[in-house]
C-alpha cells in the first residue's frame, strides 16, 4: 500500500493540472478540504476507494488509471478531457435554448387557447424567440466558446431583433414602409464587422 502513496499522488496531480483546476478546486468538487487533496498529492495519504472512485469519474478514466504508473500520457488526457468539456458546454447550450423554445410553445398554447385572442399573432412568439436564442447564445459563446464566433451571433441577433420588429410594425400598423427599419442594420453591421477587426488585430499585434 505504501507503494501506491506516491503513483496515485502523481496521477492526482498530472490529472488535476490536465483539467486546469486548482486543489482548493478539486477538494470542493469531492467536498474535502484543500489540507486533504494537499495530503493526497504529496503522498502522505491515499483517498479512500469511494473517493477514487469519485476521482476517477470526475476525470474521466478508471480507478486502475489512478493507481497505474504507466498509462496514456499528459497530452492525451488534457486532449481527451477537453472534448469532453466542449460536448458538455455544447449540450448545456443546446438545452438552455431549448428551454426558450418550449416557453416560447407554452406562451402560444396558452395565448392560442384564450378565446379572446384565438386565431390571433400568437405565432410571434415564435419570432421573438429567435433573438433570444442569439442572446444565450452568446452569452455561452463568451464564456466557453471562442470569441471570433461572437461577432456572427451579434450579427444574427441584430438582424433578427429587426425582422422581428418589422413585423410587430406590418402587422400591428399596415404600412408599407416598415421594412425601413432594416436600414438600420446597415450601419450597425458596419460598426460590428468594424469592431470585430479591430479585435482580430488586437489578437494579432499579441
Amino acid at each position: 500500500m505504501e507503494d501506491l502513496k506516491p503513483i496515485i499522488a502523481k496521477n492526482i496531480i498530472d490529472l488535476r493540472r490536465a483539467a486546469d483546476i486548482t486543489q482548493a478546486q478539486l477538494a470542493e468538487k469531492l467536498n474535502y478540504s484543500d489540507k486533504a487533496v494537499s495530503k493526497w498529492e504529496r503522498g502522505e495519504a491515499i483517498p479512500g476507494i469511494t473517493t477514487l472512485k469519485e476521482i476517477a469519474d470526475l476525470f474521466g478514466v478508471t480507478v486502475d488509471y489512478l493507481i497505474s504508473a504507466e498509462h496514456e500520457t499528459e497530452n492525451q488526457i488534457k486532449r481527451e478531457f477537453s472534448e469532453r468539456q466542449r460536448r458538455n458546454h455544447l449540450i448545456i447550450t443546446l438545452l438552455s435554448t431549448t428551454i426558450v423554445w418550449l416557453v416560447a410553445t407554452i406562451i402560444y398554447v396558452i395565448i392560442s387557447l384564450s378565446t379572446e385572442f384565438r386565431l390571433s399573432k400568437a405565432w410571434l412568439v415564435f419570432v421573438f424567440a429567435v433573438p433570444v436564442s442569439c442572446v444565450i447564445t452568446l452569452v455561452f459563446n463568451s464564456i466557453w466558446g471562442k470569441k471570433k464566433r461572437n461577432f456572427l451571433i451579434i450579427s444574427l441577433l441584430l438582424w433578427t431583433v429587426l425582422i422581428s420588429f418589422c413585423l410587430v410594425l406590418f402587422l400591428s400598423l399596415q404600412k408599407a414602409y416598415f421594412w425601413l427599419v432594416l436600414a438600420i442594420g446597415i450601419p450597425s453591421q458596419i460598426m460590428i464587422l468594424l469592431s470585430s477587426g479591430l479585435k482580430f488585430r488586437r489578437n494579432r499585434d499579441k
